[in-house]
């Protein structure tokens, strides 16, 4: 969905290299639906194939512990299975959280997940959250045409670096996305007409306000699946707080032949690729006579947002607070992609910024990067700030002109020179 977002722009932007389409190009979202879902069913499938294949055997149930060695699985029809195993590993992941203390919030609104499997566009939206769910979620429903808004209580991107959250919020601003900013929604009623009224208030002015929308999004974070695990018969601690799992480095729960991995677990990234490299290493150290533990420093991400923002390392605030101020370097640079030259869009926000230590030869501690293909950039430097790149090692790498990811190697400007960081393009 994302991807069709960026050819929406994409469509916009071919007038100017000499291909004749005519303007407005409608957007089908029943026939991008159920392409997405065809493709998600697909993956199911072949998931399913390969367990067959590797026989692996699969039993579709909802299961929950009986003691430390035994789980019951209860298949819809209500048939019961019991299952015993030496080694068990949870990986349940998250579901997205409804406000419960909201009136009409479960009755009228839809999550994440349900966002995919909508038979029909969702209109108007008022997506409800600041995390890089919300975000995406916002980003390509207002890419795709629609009126979007979204309602933040604090800051967005908690636990991201702020200067680049900021960076995403304003180019999403610049783009169609209205955001109300200290607000939290306090009701959600359904009027004769279908509409849904939200009713919220402004922490701000501390006055009450209003809007109709077709569908109110929750985006306001994730609860692990772990409630109805009967984790308490097996022995399974979980934290008190947030009911997550709590591991060890070894991914061994409190009871040291039940492990946890993924979403589900305290600490740990909410990431898919995190997951399948924890599974992955846990399965090599079980059966494969391997030793190697999940490294989760420097694991890279990008939100993909409209302008997409790629991170790999340290925040720069998570750098001072752990080096001090005098002990950290930042370089950074704005720059234009070559791809919105000719079209004339805007740049502004288009950003790069390596946080370093000032002590030569300036280890790298976290790279942020926000344009075009984030994610794609991301991943090739996060090898080598991995591996312990210097500030010093990067500027020795020659760039490959004319792309995005050559800016990084470009980084001569630093935020304590106080010269003027911006560049005329790739």
């Amino acid at each position: 969905m994302h991807q069709a977002a960026l050819l929406g722009g994409l469509i916009r932007d071919a007038p100017h290299y000499g291909w004749e389409v005519a303007q407005p190009v409608p957007h089908d979202w029943r026939k991008m639906a159920e392409a997405v879902q065809n493709h998600v069913k697909s993956l199911n499938w072949g998931h399913r194939v390969q367990l067959h294949d590797r026989k692996v055997k699969y039993f579709n149930v909802k299961a929950g512990f009986v003691d430390k060695h035994t789980v019951r699985g209860v298949a819809k029809g209500g048939k019961e299975i019991l299952l015993s195993a030496d080694h068990i590993v949870i990986a349940t992941g998250g579901r997205p959280r409804y406000p419960a203390h909201i009136e009409g919030a479960l009755e009228y609104g839809i999550t994440s997940d349900d966002i995919f499997w909508l038979k029909e566009s969702p209109g108007k939206t008022l997506v409800v959250g600041a995390s890089y769910v919300a975000l995406e979620c916002a980003g390509f429903l207002t890419g795709i045409g629609l009126d979007v808004t979204v309602m933040m209580r604090s800051i967005p991107l908690r636990g991201f670096d702020q200067q680049m959250s900021s960076l995403v919020t304003e180019h999403m601003a610049s783009h169609g996305t209205r955001f109300l900013r200290g607000c939290t929604p306090s009701q959600v009623r359904r009027l004769l007409d279908g509409q849904l009224q939200v009713t919220w208030e402004d922490h701000t002015t501390g006055k009450e306000g209003t809007g109709t929308f077709n569908t109110v999004l929750w985006a306001v974070g994730r609860v692990p699946d772990t409630r109805s695990l009967n984790l308490e018969k097996a022995g399974v601690d979980t934290s008190p707080n947030t009911q997550k799992i709590l591991v060890d480095s070894r991914e061994a729960t409190s009871v040291p032949h039940i492990y946890a991995i993924g979403d589900v677990v305290e600490g740990r990234p909410e990431l898919t690729p995190t997951a399948v490299m924890a599974g992955r290493l846990l399965a090599q150290r079980l059966f494969g006579g391997s030793s190697d533990l999940m490294d989760y420093d420097k694991v890279p991400t990008t939100v993909f947002t409209p302008l997409e923002y790629g991170c790999v390392g340290l925040s720069e605030e998570e750098a001072v607070a752990r080096h001090g101020q005098e002990h950290v370097e930042v370089y950074h640079a704005h720059y234009k992609p070559l791809e919105f030259t000719v079209p004339g869009r805007d740049a502004s926000q288009c950003y790069v910024k390596m946080v370093c230590l000032r002590e030569p030869p300036q280890p790298v501690l976290g790279l942020h990067f926000l344009g075009p293909n984030a994610g794609e950039v991301t991943q090739g430097f996060a090898l080598g700030i991995k591996c312990g790149a210097s500030y010093v090692q990067v500027m020795q790498t020659v760039g490959i002109h004319p792309t995005c990811s050559e800016e990084v190697v470009k980084l001569r400007i630093s935020k304590r020179s106080g010269l003027d960081p911006t560049v005329t393009g790739c």
